[in-house]
């Protein structure tokens, strides 16, 4: 929702910065990295109990994340090989700081609880594959209410008020649920407008043959029997 409302505007602030960290050296590659190692870090925070302390780590990855574009387009470097980078870095981004919070809620909460921000990165991992699938396919799969940019944000909320993590995560999961049905929905009626018509079955040459001898009347036959 964020990405296609607000993406040209976001382009606009950012690209000066991206021109700027270009003529500073830096790469896109090198700033993916850095919003990696920023994840692991996050993570790690999370886990140990220091939501807040994660929170911004958390924000500081999605920096580098906002700005590799910029500087590959700056640079004249934009690939489908940075583009496949950046996707599974943000897939391992998303795995990271998931997997720190059902780390700290197992601790703290017990039980099952451990098992819900799972959910919500299973759930997420399909919006992703939904829309990485229809596109290969040549269809659009965009759009819905919990992107990754609206992901960020909302975890992000609950990070910096501990007493509602828990709601805010399955608000995330119903929320991530419903836009992988909006998506399958959209590429389903796509590809049903898309559908090939079967073509005609088509008779063998064997029974064509058939058919006519059987259709050819029947004549007298002439000439004796040999001895």
């Amino acid at each position: 929702m964020f990405d296609g409302n607000w993406r040209k505007g976001v382009d606009q602030v950012v690209r000066p910065i991206g021109r700027n960290l270009h003529r500073a050296g830096i790469s896109a590659d090198v700033l993916t990295t850095m919003g990696l190692v920023m994840a692991a870090a996050a993570a790690v925070v999370i886990a140990r109990g220091g939501l807040r302390g994660g929170l911004i780590l958390f924000l500081l990855s999605a920096v580098p994340d906002l700005l590799d574009g910029p500087v590959s387009k700056a640079a004249g470097t934009s690939s489908t090989r940075g583009a496949f980078f950046d996707s599974t870095a943000d897939r391992i981004t998303d795995a990271l700081v998931l997997g720190g919070i059902a780390w700290y809620l197992a601790g703290t909460e017990g039980g099952h609880m451990a098992v819900l921000p799972y959910a919500v990165m299973a759930a997420s991992l399909l919006i992703s594959y939904e829309r990485a699938k229809a596109e290969s396919l040549g269809y659009d799969a965009k759009g819905g209410l919990m992107e990754r940019a609206e992901r960020v944000i909302v975890l992000a909320f609950g990070l910096l008020f501990d007493s509602l993590l828990i709601p805010v995560l399955w608000v995330m999961l119903a929320a991530t649920l419903a836009t992988a049905a909006y998506r399958f929905a959209k590429v389903w009626r796509q590809a049903s407008v898309d559908r090939p018509t079967p073509a005609p079955r088509q008779e063998s040459e064997w029974r064509r043959r058939r058919r006519a001898r059987r259709r050819r009347p029947v004549g007298r036959r002439s000439g004796r029997i040999g001895r």
